[in-house]
C-alpha cells in the first residue's frame, strides 16, 4: 500500500479546546506519524502512512472533534513522505498573522465538580481547579498560540503529578495549559484595607515564607517582614501596612463574614464580584 504524507491546516476555534490531544489520539489510532503544533491562525498537522488511514484520518476530524471546538476551515495536500517515526505536539510557532479564535472561559465541568467534593481526591476544593474540557481560556491568555508560557499560569511550574497528567494522552488534563493544583497552582488570600490584614490559607505543601515570596510578585508586596508577619502591599494610591494571618479555611471564613453583613469583592476569572447577604 502506498505511503505518503498529508499537510493539513486547520482555522477555527482549535486552542484551548483539547484540539491537540484529540488529534494525537485519533493519529496513533490510525497508525500515522508526524506532528501537530498551534500557531497563532489554528494549528497545523503532518501525519503519513498508508493513504487510506491518511484520508479516513481527514474525515473523521470534523466528526469526532472535541464538542468545544469549531473548525472555519480544514486544507490539506498531500506529499511524498519524508520518514516520522512518531507522532508528537510540538512547540508551537509563531508569525505575525493572527486569525485563530479562543474560547471564553469556561464553567466547570461534572469530572472536576465530582473531584472537587471528593475527600479522597488531591483536589479536594481546590478552588482552580480545572482540566482539557473546563476552565479558564481567554482572561489568562496574554498572547496566541495558545500555550501556559504565554498565559498568567506561565508564573506557576508544574508539580510532578500535574506534569505526569499533562503529559499522559489518556488522561483528561493531557495539555491543559492551565492545569495545577494545591502543590504547585494559585493561591487564596483575603485583603481588608480597613482592618490592616492579609488573610492567607496553610498549605501543606508551601511554607509559609514560600508563599509571601510568591506573593510578592502577583501582589506588588514592596516590603516582607517574615519574622513579624507583616507586608506592605503597594497600590497606586498609597502603601498599605498589612498583618498577615494564615487560616485553616478561607472560604468558610468568608462565608461567616458574608452572613454577618460583611461585604466582599470577589476576584473571579474575568474581573471582581460584589457579594453581600441580602
Amino acid at each position: 500500500m502506498e505511503k505518503v504524507r498529508a499537510k493539513i491546516t486547520i482555522n477555527g476555534v482549535v486552542q484551548g479546546v483539547g484540539f491537540r490531544p484529540f488529534i494525537f489520539n485519533l493519529a496513533k489510532e490510525k497508525n500515522l506519524k508526524g506532528f501537530i503544533k498551534n500557531f497563532e491562525s489554528g494549528v497545523y498537522i503532518e501525519v503519513e502512512g498508508k493513504k487510506e488511514n491518511i484520508l479516513s484520518f481527514i474525515k473523521e476530524i470534523p466528526k469526532k472533534k472535541p464538542k468545544l471546538s469549531f473548525i472555519y476551515s480544514l486544507e490539506y495536500s498531500l506529499a511524498p513522505p519524508v520518514g516520522y517515526t512518531e507522532f508528537k505536539i510540538e512547540k508551537s510557532s509563531t508569525s505575525s498573522f493572527i486569525s485563530t479564535l479562543v474560547l471564553p472561559d469556561i464553567s466547570t465541568c461534572k469530572d472536576c465538580l465530582k473531584e472537587l467534593f471528593d475527600k479522597n481526591d488531591r483536589r479536594y476544593r481546590y478552588p482552580f481547579i480545572n482540566c482539557t474540557n473546563c476552565g479558564p481560556r481567554f482572561t489568562i491568555i496574554e498572547k496566541l498560540p495558545y500555550d501556559r508560557k504565554n498565559t498568567s499560569m506561565k508564573y506557576f511550574q508544574m508539580c510532578k503529578e500535574c506534569q505526569k497528567e499533562y503529559n499522559d494522552p489518556q488522561d483528561r488534563r493531557f495539555h491543559a495549559q492551565p492545569n495545577a493544583c494545591f502543590k504547585c497552582g494559585p493561591y487564596l488570600y483575603l485583603i481588608s484595607l480597613k482592618k490592616g490584614l492579609l488573610f492567607l490559607e496553610k498549605n501543606p505543601y508551601k511554607t509559609k515564607k514560600e508563599i509571601l515570596d510568591f506573593l510578592k510578585l502577583t501582589l506588588k508586596l514592596e516590603k516582607i517582614d517574615y519574622e513579624n508577619n507583616k507586608v506592605i502591599l503597594k497600590t497606586s494610591q498609597k502603601n498599605y501596612y498589612l498583618k498577615v494571618v494564615f487560616v485553616k479555611d478561607l472560604i468558610d471564613i468568608t462565608s461567616k463574614l458574608i452572613k454577618k453583613g460583611y461585604i466582599f469583592a470577589i476576584k473571579g476569572l474575568g474581573g471582581f464580584h460584589l457579594v453581600a447577604d441580602g
